[in-house]
């Protein structure tokens, strides 16, 4: 289906969230090591907090009888039944049963097989259960809900949700539905960064470009907002969602096992491998404000294992984990098309950052020092209640966010070719709409396949759906028009809607993910596009004019059939050559060629062309009075 019209942005449909809310609105950062649950009170956002403390462990205890745990009491559970207890699912969100083996590398827990309904990740836990990160994610969600609940007086009206800026469809759909399964009206799903700096925005009036640096238990963002005028931008994103502190504790763990005698995996001791999990954290956290520790590990045999840890030791083990930073970073700075001492300030979120080497690596990084005047842990459950307040009140218009979409999203078109209709990092809600037509003659209907990539072959790019719109009455090619839609809502959900002009039939799909994108194709999807560009584009041009080719060969063919009494002197000869010219041209892989052979055969076949359109227009007006022919030519 070669492209008909440019694209262009379409109006921003209409905001999903629902105007029942009258106050009681909070912000949820459900974070991969703690979740938190804030609210703004007297213009203020502050974290609600429960014996004393405003973290909640996001760690769940499943017992035999069928209760839940939740919080600082499961975690103490993990030693005694570590199976039966989930810590970290935040790094499952999303995931399908054969993704994110590396994740998996040190947890005890059962992971279920078989057919099931939703190809999700399942644990295996007591009493015979199986329960989805969706379902575990809700009990957090829960416990939450439940202590907004006490102190605000009453049922919530809605609550905003932040996830990673990296997070894809998929694993946004995960954490919507963990919301929805925990009884929560979930007005938006805010990017984690986005939320960091509308934090400090309000509490500072800053304005500038800011990168924030947002580093926590499972997952990396990097964003480039710009502040200016209560608008917050968001001009770049990038990251890992499968790089944070859970790493560093596997890395020192690993360092732990192997001082033990014990292999990587503790031996398929899940009891042993919980333990020295925690007691990595438990360094790791130590070493923050000392500059030795020393931490202790019961071992199979009941002797304890005793061993110290410096910080100069965990900065040579955490090192290689913590340089994965390093090229997310560079690049959106490049994106957002600034360099690093352009910037006003470094943004310090999540509570991996509390350590002294990452915050050396972030000043080296930036040149300069990061700002970390609010508290990293809490700076992003402090935006989202901001954001649930803004929501709650109606918007009122003081602050407005602007996040961006992280892959650009596209159709396939003839020959394998991705036509980008949405690109990366363009603001949300967003939409564009484009038109396209028909390749063949009678042609009854359109195959629909919907991509996300930088690539500009659908075969090097994602998969996110395929629908067909059909009963379009035969036609000539090209005379068919497809106007196909595509909206990005504020969650960065994508529908997509197709029309065809002439006769209204009409097709439209919501993408509802598979929860399986795994976080090094999304890495792979942007490098890619760098490493391969140049390669890509040749490729593009070259698929596009073998199509083009292929449609004015077959064309001419038929009017050489069917018009060759037309024909004068050599022209029916000088146009087989100009024919077999672009045959052979097409057989190469010179687009540029092609395109030449193309040219050459439309001049030396343009008279025939003239021609048949004057006998079709002589034949369309045969016996006609003149006074009505007249009237159509002037009509026209």
């Amino acid at each position: 289906m070669p492209v008909e019209a440019l694209f262009g942005i379409s109006e921003p449909g209409e905001s999903r969230v629902k105007q029942v809310c009258k106050g009681r609105a909070v912000g949820i950062d459900l974070g991969t090591t703690n979740s938190l649950v804030a609210v703004v009170q007297a213009g203020q956002p502050v974290c609600l907090r429960q014996d004393g403390s405003a973290l909640l462990p996001s760690v769940v205890h499943y017992a035999a009888d069928g209760s839940v745990i939740v919080g600082q009491r499961a975690r103490a559970l993990a030693f005694g039944a570590p199976r039966d207890t989930i810590a970290s699912v935040k790094r499952f969100m999303g995931r399908g049963p054969d993704d994110a083996e590396a994740t998996r590398a040190l947890t005890p827990y059962r992971f279920a097989t078989g057919p099931t309904a939703l190809p999700v990740v399942r644990f295996s836990v007591a009493g015979a259960r199986e329960v989805t990160p969706m379902e575990i994610s809700a009990e957090i969600l829960r416990v939450l809900k439940a202590r907004a609940e006490a102190e605000l007086g009453g049922e919530l009206d809605g609550v905003v949700i932040t996830v990673p800026a990296y997070f894809d469809d998929g694993q946004r759909q995960a954490t919507r539905d963990a919301g929805r399964l925990a009884g929560l009206e979930v007005m938006r799903l805010l990017n984690e960064p986005t939320a960091a700096a509308l934090a400090y925005g309000l509490d500072k009036q800053a304005e500038g470009t800011f990168a924030v640096f947002d580093l926590g238990g499972g997952t990396f963002d990097i964003s480039i907002l710009k502040l200016e005028g209560g608008v917050f931008e968001v001009k770049s994103t990038g990251g890992d969602s499968a790089l944070g502190g859970d790493d560093f504790d596997r890395a020192v763990a690993g360092h732990f096992l192997q001082a033990m005698g014990l292999p990587g995996d503790a031996g398929g001791d899940a009891s042993v491998a919980r333990a020295v999990l925690d007691a990595a954290r438990r360094a790791k956290e130590a070493l923050t404000t000392e500059s030795e520790t020393t931490v202790s590990v019961a071992l199979p045999s009941g002797e304890p294992w005793q061993g110290g840890l410096s910080r100069a030791e965990l900065d040579h083990l955490v090192r290689p984990v913590l340089e994965r930073c390093g090229p997310p970073v560079r690049r959106a700075i490049r994106d957002a098309g600034i360099a690093a001492e352009g910037l006003s300030g470094v943004i310090l979120v999540g509570g991996a950052t509390r350590m002294p080497m990452v915050r050396r690596f972030v000043a080296d990084l930036f040149g300069k020092e990061p700002l970390a005047d609010i508290d990293p842990d809490q700076v992003v459950a402090l935006g989202a209640a901001v954001q649930a307040d803004l929501l709650a009140s109606g918007g009122r218009g003081d602050v407005v966010l602007m996040d961006v979409v992280p892959l650009s999203l596209g159709l396939e078109m003839m020959g394998g070719v991705a036509e980008k209709l949405i690109h990366r990092n363009t603001t949300v809600p967003c939409g564009a709409v484009q038109t396209f037509t028909t390749y063949a003659d009678n042609q009854t209907g359109f195959d629909l396949h919907v991509v996300q990539g930088e690539r500009e072959l659908v075969a090097d790019c994602r998969s996110l759906a395929r629908f067909k719109l059909g009963g379009i009455p035969p036609m000539t090619a090209g005379m068919a028009r497809l106007k196909v839609t595509f909206t990005v809502d504020a969650d960065g959900i994508l529908s997509v809607a197709a029309r065809e002009e002439h006769t209204g039939q009409e097709a439209a799909i919501r993408v509802k993910p598979s929860y399986g994108l795994t976080d090094d194709e999304v890495e792979r999807m942007i490098r890619d596009s760098f490493d391969h560009a140049n390669d890509d584009m040749g490729a593009r041009l070259l698929t596009v004019e073998r199509v083009e080719a292929d449609r004015i060969l077959g064309a001419t063919r038929a009017a050489l059939a069917s018009s060759a009494d037309l024909l004068v002197d050599d022209e029916g000869k000088a146009i087989e050559a100009a024919m077999a010219a672009l045959e052979l041209a097409k057989s190469g892989t010179n687009h540029l060629a092609i395109r030449g052979a193309i040219q050459s055969l439309d001049e030396v076949s343009k008279e025939l062309a003239r021609r048949r359109m004057n006998a079709a227009l002589e034949q369309n007006v045969r016996g006609q009075a003149l006074d009505l022919v007249e009237k159509k030519v002037t009509s026209t």
